[in-house]
């Protein structure tokens, strides 16, 4: 018997060596295409917030904003030449440290942890791909930043969209490691400081994510069948205890399947986040993707991991609330689920995909880069959504 492989027929080609060219061909044109939009010595900067929007997110009126800076009292805003006054990010982190001073309340303006609140990890999953996960990691870790959280974004998907959204490009700035994979390996882990990376906006980091997380899923069956693969389900959570000090919420982006990065970050999260997209084949795969979750969350109970968690919801993605069939498909979920399900759903906006083509999520666009409606009804139940997650935390930690 012959075994050696057959050549390709006149006509056919090798899918392995169709397959490696088309990826060398894509890569190619998306590191031009960067280049062109960000040239190496560039870097992604968050644009200027109006007064308006300022205002809204240190929750005072825009009228008592005016006064302060009118007073001299806080950083002064830049003045357009229409005399609008527009502030930066580090402006709103100077403008919360000062209302804090005097604040009716501690954590008005800084609503981040205190003695005593243990750290929130939010893992944000789903098992099938096009739920919005990572669109709905990326802009909450965002929201809560500029909400005055310190945050840590971590990318655990390999495809790495979300370290893509924050100017990182994985093929070309992660040839030599940086991501999470080095501080959870089995063989010389690094500490996880030394993979944390500064974002453009103040207050929130980001631990990058590439193809190499892959090797994860390929050590740990070859660490279980040496015996030295510890309780590999911990190494997440032990990972971010090195900097449990440092940050109040981590956002993980999960890989969409369940193997060991996603039991790993399901072990470390206080919180879950699941996405759904309210079609009857999401549903479906929905209801095997929770079966098969629960069985292993089983045999990582028994090897001891405590499975209890602060809360777990439902995010109803990409919804449309003129389609009648989804409605019903929500309908039925509120009804299964109750509160489970959050009670605001991400709708589907050609605003959020249009950002998304440029490498942005909606928190970095200009307004006027949209029609107005299109924009304001986007950005509306964004932060509906991130917002009732902000209250869940306040909750967890005995706030109302």
């Amino acid at each position: 018997m012959n075994d050696t492989p057959n050549p390709a027929l006149p006509g056919q080609e090798d899918l392995n060596q169709v397959i490696r060219q088309h990826s060398e061909w894509l890569a190619r044109q998306l590191h031009a295409q960067r280049e062109s939009m960000f040239p190496p010595d560039a870097h992604k900067t968050m644009r200027k917030f109006t007064s308006g929007e300022a205002a809204g997110l240190l929750g005072i009126n825009d009228s008592y904003l005016r006064k302060l800076s009118l007073e001299g009292k806080g950083p002064s805003p830049e003045l357009t030449a229409g005399n609008r006054r527009l502030y930066s990010v580090d402006d709103l982190q100077d403008l919360r440290h000062l209302l804090e001073r005097t604040a009716r309340k501690p954590g008005d303006y800084l609503p981040g942890r205190r003695d005593g609140d243990h750290m929130q990890i939010i893992g944000v999953m789903n098992f099938k791909g096009g739920s919005g996960k990572t669109t709905t990691s990326a802009h909450l870790a965002q929201r809560l930043a500029l909400l005055g959280y310190r945050a840590l974004a971590i990318d655990l998907d390999p495809q790495a969209s979300l370290t893509a959204l924050h100017g990182v490009q994985p093929e070309y700035d992660l040839q030599e490691g940086g991501t999470l994979y080095d501080a959870i390996r089995y063989e010389d882990p690094v500490p996880i400081r030394s993979v944390i990376r500064k974002t453009y906006i103040p207050g929130l980091d980001l631990v990058p994510g590439n193809l190499e997380l892959m090797e994860f899923e390929h050590d740990t069956p070859r660490a279980l069948a040496r015996g030295n693969a510890g309780l590999f389900f911990f190494r997440v959570k032990e990972a971010l205890l090195q900097v449990d000090a440092d940050y109040d919420v981590v956002v993980i982006d999960c890989p969409p399947q369940l193997g060991f990065l996603t039991m790993s970050a399901l072990s470390a999260a206080t919180g879950v986040l699941v996405t759904i997209h309210p079609e009857m084949l999401d549903l479906m795969s929905m209801s095997q993707f929770l079966r098969m979750t629960a069985d292993l969350m089983d045999v990582i109970a028994e090897s001891g991991a405590d499975m209890s968690h602060d809360w777990m919801r439902y995010l109803l993605t990409r919804y449309e609330p003129t389609d009648a069939p989804q409605n019903r498909i929500v309908a039925f979920l509120r009804t299964l689920y109750g509160d489970k399900v959050l009670n605001a759903p991400m709708l589907k906006s050609t605003a959020i995909s249009d950002a998304g083509l440029t490498k942005q999520t909606l928190y970095e666009v200009e307004r006027g880069a949209f029609t107005r409606s299109t924009y304001d009804r986007a950005i509306e139940s964004l932060n509906a959504v991130n917002d009732e997650i902000s209250e869940l935390i306040q909750k967890t930690w005995g706030r109302q």
